[in-house]
């Protein structure tokens, strides 16, 4: 072990870009010891900024358990922040099978490997906490995002499970639905294949990635978003749910979740797909 006396250590996933490298950071700041993977990191470790970065691809097996295997090599996890994911945009019905099944392998099967690796070490240790990233879309679907929209939904449903299980051995969960912030990068978010001029959803589609370009450009603040969950994880208690996001994002989930579902849809296809009925 070296991590240092008294210091707690935070293992974030997906943290070479976006939310999961703003978070990083953030606990570093906040005056964690943070191991960090990420596909794009080497396989050996490194230390930069005062973060140990790790090579992690969430969809294997064999490099999920390596990078476990090394982490707790350097420090037990106080904490797991589970940020990696991919967005696919594109129609349901041209979005292909094999880019569900990568966005739904990459963000939720991901954290499902992850947790297998992790309740063993933290249940050893009498408890420890889990962060999963779900999103907005987690609560409610918007069009042209529907493969990142699933797994997100699978997410909710999961840690609900995850909660009621892990209880019992001092293991707390925290599901974060961040709304849209300046983050990211263009090659997590790719659009499907099948998706040309000749789509018959091209019109609709053009307006909402548009729409979604343009808010997730001016999206909230990255670096706050990180702030906030370094400031609930130094709670001895987290909440199980925080909603991270804008206040008409919040609204959007309040009409979504007490309006009907024709108000709801007449808001969204408003929103998203202008000039269409």
């Amino acid at each position: 072990m070296r991590d240092m006396k008294g210091q707690k250590t935070a293992w974030v996933t997906g943290a070479s870009s976006g939310l999961g490298l703003h978070t990083a950071m953030a606990l570093r700041d906040d005056g964690w010891q943070v191991i960090a993977g990420a596909r794009s990191f080497s396989r050996e470790e490194s230390n930069q900024d005062g973060i140990i970065r790790l090579g992690l691809d969430v969809t294997s097996e064999e490099s999920v358990r390596e990078f476990c295997r090394k982490a707790a090599e350097i420090a037990l996890p106080d904490a797991v922040v589970q940020c990696a994911g991919l967005l696919v945009l594109g129609s349901c019905e041209e979005t292909a099978t094999e880019e569900f099944r990568r966005v739904i392998d990459t963000n939720y099967l991901g954290m499902v490997r992850m947790n297998r690796e992790v309740l063993p070490l933290m249940r050893k240790r009498g408890g420890g906490k889990i962060v999963l990233f779900s999103s907005i879309n987690g609560l409610m679907g918007i069009p042209f995002q529907s493969a990142y929209t699933a797994s997100k939904h699978a997410i909710e449903g999961y840690a609900e499970c995850l909660m009621l299980e892990t209880a019992p051995f001092g293991i707390q969960v925290m599901l974060v639905e961040p709304g849209d912030h300046r983050s990211g990068s263009e090659k997590y978010r790719p659009h499907a294949a099948a998706m040309s001029d000749g789509s018959p959803y091209t019109e609709a589609y053009a307006s909402a990635t548009a729409q979604i370009h343009y808010d997730e450009t001016n999206g909230s603040d990255p670096d706050q978003l990180g702030r906030k969950i370094a400031k609930l994880l130094d709670r001895k208690r987290i909440p199980f749910r925080k909603r991270i996001a804008s206040t008409d994002q919040h609204l959007a989930v309040y009409i979504h979740r007490f309006l009907g579902a024709r108000i709801n849809a007449a808001v969204l296809r408003r929103y998203y797909i202008r000039g269409k009925k």
